[in-house]
């Protein structure tokens, strides 16, 4: 009798590499080695059934496929373990703390999920009659009041569609105001602090600026001098973030609006941190005359893969006259969508196709109404408790790049305390992953040496804290005691073990070829 032949296991080029960590089957326990639906699939299975087609009029006039279209076929049960197994290798806010710094990933009720699923807000379309969309219309003027309400300004426009997008919009509304006062040729400049957001001088460019930096200072907050020296009949707008990437308040923001207001320029807050300011500071009694808020960030609404994303800007009186098309006007019981640029009107105009997110709205709004006013400050003060918190518990072990001070919603260390241990911030990260966390923030902002900027957010318990901290002293740790392998080799346990990122971002693959037969 012969001997049984060990059968070959058909595995993707990753697999390999996994091999003595995982089983024969390329599992480790419940977690799976998951190919390329393309890998798996098989052009002559489909899940469906569909009926012939009723005889019809070919008007394709010879421009038919002639051959299969090749696509994968799976089964039913194949393609839902599919996309089930690929969705285990994603990392949430629904598994664990996630920490990203400037970020605000905190958890999203499932009220609002409710709440954005209700007939007349999920199925509502764009282009039906205004007549028919009177509910959802009632939503967003209440929505915007609220927004108006939270930061003290004068107008709001929704449809910008998430943070770059309403920077555009508040730059525009400012080139507007700036032409209207027949100074477009000689106000020609943005000015932007070092530490701001990328997208920052980028929208100020798009809409025809020339972005300028301003320093910061020790203390990790806009240069005031440098910053008045370099104010003149030049400067269009200043874009400032409050609190900054660094994640302190801007103690002088009174004395810079004046200094803006004083030179002729207005004022653009990023919103992206307003998590640390509701209920607490009104950022128009600040001086801000434009600020975009981040729904899905500051309102709980779903982040990143979870979106699409919501960017209303709200304007001061002296920039609301110039705010965007379409708005709700409410007079008395009668609302309507304004959808011209009115005679007289001295808006910019349409800056997006329809009216914006109605999930994000819905979303937002159902977060602001069962927090209400008392619940959404507490939730900025525990924001603040909780990254202060952090700070506290990491300060004798990692650096703080400006001095142990009190930060905001989120704080900011850098990677001074790794000199000498061959550990850097990258090593450090990828080591979090190995422990169950997403790295926080790293290599932004880009004015401090390998920083590592952490947002917990308010969502967190103190036993959630604890463990994330008890996590970050153990790795620290290691790091100092010269346990570099840990740090090196990591992640070790992930789907995927660290990647040349270089030659991914210069060389990326960007089509699944199949294997050659040969």
């Amino acid at each position: 009798m012969n001997k049984p032949e060990r059968l070959p296991l058909a595995r993707n080029e990753f697999a390999d590499d996994f091999a003595a960590a995982r089983g024969f089957s390329g599992a480790r326990g419940l977690s799976f080695e998951e190919p390329l639906i393309f890998e798996i699939g098989r052009p002559e299975t489909t899940g469906v059934d569909l009926d012939e087609p009723a005889p019809f009029d070919d008007r394709l006039g010879g421009l038919e496929r002639a051959d299969p279209i090749g696509l994968p076929g799976l089964s039913e049960p194949e393609a839902v373990r599919h996309y089930v197994r690929l969705s285990q290798k994603n990392y949430s806010i629904d598994a664990n703390l996630y920490p990203l710094g400037s970020c605000t990933m905190k958890h999203n009720p499932r009220f609002n999920e409710a709440a954005a699923r209700l007939p007349g807000f999920c199925d509502v379309h764009p282009l039906q009659p205004a007549s028919t969309v009177r509910g959802a219309l009632e939503l967003m003027d209440e929505l915007a009041h609220w927004l108006m309400e939270m930061t003290g300004m004068a107008a709001a426009a929704l449809s910008p569609r998430a943070g770059a997008h309403g920077e555009a919009c508040g730059m525009m509304a400012i080139k507007a105001a700036i032409e209207a006062r027949g100074e477009a040729a000689s106000r020609r400049v943005v000015l932007a602090p070092d530490s701001a957001h990328g997208t920052n001088p980028a929208s100020a460019a798009l809409v025809g600026f020339e972005a300028r930096v301003v320093p910061c200072g020790a203390d990790g907050r806009v240069d005031l001098a440098a910053l008045k020296a370099r104010l003149g009949a030049d400067v269009a707008a200043l874009m400032l973030t409050n609190p900054n990437t660094c994640g302190l308040f801007e103690r002088d923001v009174v004395e810079i609006a004046e200094a803006v207001h004083a030179a002729g320029a207005y004022f653009y807050c990023d919103g992206a941190n307003f998590n640390a300011l509701v209920g607490k500071v009104r950022p128009g009694d600040l001086g801000v005359d434009a600020m975009h808020i981040n729904l899905h960030k500051t309102f709980s609404t779903p982040h990143g893969g979870g979106g699409p994303g919501a960017g209303p800007v709200v304007f001061s009186a002296r920039l609301a006259p110039f705010a965007p098309i379409p708005f709700v006007r409410r007079d008395g019981e009668r609302i309507a969508l304004v959808e011209q640029v009115e005679p007289g009107s001295r808006s910019f105009g349409r800056m997006a196709a329809f009216h914006g997110q109605m999930g994000m709205f819905v979303r937002a709004f159902a977060y602001m109404i069962s927090h209400g006013s008392d619940g959404m400050a507490q939730a900025t003060e525990d924001a603040v408790l909780n990254a202060n918190y952090l700070r506290a518990s990491l300060k004798d072990l990692m650096s703080q790049p400006f001095g142990d001070q009190i930060c905001m919603h989120e704080v900011l260390f850098d990677e001074a305390w790794l000199k000498g241990s061959g550990v850097s911030t990258l090593d450090f990260a990828k080591a979090m992953i190995d422990e169950g966390y997403h790295p926080m923030t790293i290599y932004f902002p880009l004015v401090v040496h390998g920083a590592m900027l952490v947002e917990p957010t308010e969502s967190e318990s103190k036993a959630s804290l604890d463990l994330f901290v008890a996590t970050l002293r153990d790795l620290a740790f290691s790091a100092l005691e010269g346990d570099v392998e840990r740090f090196s080799q990591a992640p070790r346990h992930a789907p995927r073990g660290r990647v040349d990122e270089t030659r991914a971002a210069r060389k990326p693959i960007l089509k699944w070829t199949p294997p050659s037969s040969a």
